[in-house]
């Protein structure tokens, strides 16, 4: 309520409320939303009006290769990437408390290291001279070095590195919401221990198995540094295709187009995740 000149004039709490997330709002619209509109038109009029560069979608071999090892490298680090993350989020939800902070602390250590560095790192370990396969030709195991890098191999050993964080806090978030009792239950009433899991616990994490599936899988789809080095030009994901096509090639309407698609594939996922399960209730504080 404000007092101006005698006369009382009484502000919502609800005008309140908008007024304060009006700078936020315009920060959003000026930065986020008003460049997003300005990539859409020039997908639809570079090098001229129409829907041409979306019709490469369905005609260019090579957009339609380079979306197929995108979906295909994005569908292997998911699946690669929710087997360990489940592993270590029950692992780290069955553990006492010091363990379990110590576990949290090794999940959490990688965010702090540049994805740069981790990736070159990789290079070191995968190469034909690195350190893994000299230690297995020492060894005997192998004759020759095995190609682990500047392939579709590198590019998913070093993917699943990067998104395994993101499965495990996900995955974890979702079994610390379980109550330990309903296991114990099951076990009271006569299931073994691996009854117990498969029949109460595995489907009660059936939500946060939905959330880290999107979310690795979205984050996969826009990856750029990890493929661009390990994967040394030979296996040219979307995001990389798009970065080739506007400062190389300088078709701004092709890669303009292609940004616009993943953007448009990013916010169907999310979307979907939306519909199936309470995704605040995942991914949000409890």
């Amino acid at each position: 309520m404000l007092n101006i000149s005698g006369s009382k004039i009484f502000v919502s709490s609800n005008f309140g409320y908008y007024l304060m997330l009006l700078p936020a709002v315009v920060m959003l619209l000026g930065f986020f939303a008003a460049p997003l509109a300005g990539v859409v038109i020039i997908s639809l009029t570079e090098p001229r009006v129409g829907l041409d560069n979306y019709a490469l979608l369905f005609t260019s071999s090579s957009v339609q290769r380079a979306l197929v090892t995108t979906l295909r490298i994005s569908a292997i680090t998911v699946s690669i990437t929710l087997v360990l993350g489940f592993v270590i989020a029950y692992a780290m939800r069955t553990a006492g408390s010091r363990q379990a902070r110590w576990m949290l602390f090794c999940v959490l250590f990688p965010f702090w290291i540049s994805v740069l560095v981790r990736s070159f790192a990789w290079i070191t370990l995968l190469r034909p001279n690195g350190v893994i396969n000299t230690a297995l030709i020492g060894a005997g195991i192998i004759d020759t070095p095995l190609a682990l890098v500047r392939n579709e191999v590198g590019v998913v050993i070093g993917m699943v590195h990067v998104m395994l964080p993101y499965a495990v806090l996900t995955l974890y978030a979702s079994m610390r919401g379980i109550s330990a009792a309903l296991p114990n239950a099951a076990r009271g009433l006569g299931a073994s221990p691996f009854q117990a899991f498969i029949r109460v616990f595995l489907p009660l994490t059936r939500p946060g198995i939905y959330a880290a599936t999107v979310l690795v899988f979205v984050l996969s789809l826009g990856f750029y540094i990890t493929p661009a080095i390990l994967g040394g030009g030979r296996t040219l994901m979307i995001a990389e295709y798009v970065a080739v096509q506007i400062n190389e090639t300088v078709r701004w309407g092709l890669g303009t187009m292609l940004a616009t698609t993943l953007t448009a594939a990013v916010l169907g996922a999310m979307w979907t995740l939306s519909r199936i399960v309470d995704v605040r209730g995942v991914l949000g504080p409890r």
